[in-house]
């Protein structure tokens, strides 16, 4: 057995930092990333090219000095957003996508996309100038179980998105399903799909067998045994098209323990801890690398991160705060249920 391995600074292609207090609490956590790709979903959401730079000023100014991390900017998809905004902003190398929210899907969605038809323009400019689509996918229709909406999505929005616009580049975000693998794999270099680290280890029961775990729920919700499986055969597969998104989406604890709590999963900080030990449980620790530092920067047409990092593997476990502060606030870090042993530090 491996009890070290180097690989290339991985990069985080789905990363929420939020913004005032959260966002100086939170971005420190992910500052040895290579890059990542900032969500938009603030309140009000990113959706000019203006607001998108003045965010990037502030994630820049909340990362400690000498951080790796180069955020990578996105755009909130709306029916109203100018297509003309959208092309300059990442020709000025403002933004490197554009979330696709369908309105109500999870958290600060609210601005999402209500007609598909609206956005046509939009899509066909960004198919034109190159710029990735990142989707949220599952639809919010109230008729469709929270368990099938991101299948249902695939069938009835995704794929008929795609062949209206079939040179668009795509990226399946955070896919929870054995349908969403399937379908990441029916398509060409233009489809890509991230994996979370959370959905490699928890499945519906984590969340709900023995009591309700608040801090294990998320959007899309974590699906069955078997979908979890068809994850990690994805993730460790060494196919190109599936790369690292963590979906890090911390929110404050009073937000998380109510009544109707916010949905999401605060793992920037023990991710790779958690990453080597699936790798190694499926035994694919040489397939960590391409999976975290090169499949998601070959999809943005970015070269890979020049500086390493090693992860050793030591009898001691790692030691990782049960919370952080957030201002007054404190935020609930993600809990895999076992040990770590994997220590992360610069190669």
């Amino acid at each position: 057995m491996n009890d070290s391995i180097t690989l290339r600074r991985p990069d985080d292609w789905h990363l929420h930092l939020r913004d005032g207090a959260m966002l100086a609490a939170v971005a420190p956590h992910s500052a040895g990333f290579g890059r990542a790709i900032i969500m938009p979903n603030l309140v009000p959401p990113v959706v000019t090219g203006a607001q998108a730079a003045a965010y990037r000023d502030r994630v820049l100014a909340a990362l400690p000095e000498g951080s790796a991390l180069d955020p990578q900017m996105t755009l909130y998809l709306t029916d109203g957003t100018d297509p003309a905004d959208v092309v300059a902003a990442h020709r000025a190398g403002i933004i490197r996508a554009v979330k696709l929210y369908p309105a109500g899907a999870t958290t600060n969605s609210a601005s999402g996309v209500t007609d598909f038809d609206r956005v046509r323009p939009v899509l066909e400019a960004m198919a034109d100038a190159g710029i990735p689509l990142c989707v949220h996918g599952e639809v919010t229709d109230p008729d469709v179980d929270i368990f099938d909406r991101e299948a249902v999505f695939i069938d009835r929005v995704l794929d008929p998105l795609r062949r209206r616009t079939p040179r668009l580049r795509v990226v399946m975000e955070h896919v929870t399903t054995s349908e969403g693998v399937a379908y990441a794999r029916s398509g060409g270099d233009d489809l890509g799909a991230t994996i979370t680290t959370h959905h490699l280890v928890i499945n519906r029961n984590a969340i709900l067998a023995g009591g309700i775990r608040p801090h294990y729920y998320c959007l899309p919700v974590a699906k069955r045994e078997s979908h979890r499986q068809a994850l990690r055969e994805a993730a460790t597969s060494g196919e190109a098209r599936f790369f690292l998104g963590t979906d890090s989406a911390p929110h404050a604890d009073s937000a998380k323990l109510q009544p109707c709590g916010c949905a999401g999963c605060f793992t920037a900080p023990n991710t790779m801890s958690i990453l080597a030990h699936v790798f190694e449980e499926q035994g694919a620790l040489d397939r960590l690398e391409g999976f975290a530092s090169l499949n998601g920067a070959a999809f943005y047409g970015l070269p890979p991160n020049e500086a390493r990092i090693r992860l050793i593997r030591r009898d001691q476990p790692v030691q990782y705060p049960r919370t952080i502060a957030a201002g007054d606030e404190t935020v609930t870090l993600f809990e895999p249920g076992h040990p770590l042993y994997w220590h992360l530090e610069d190669a």
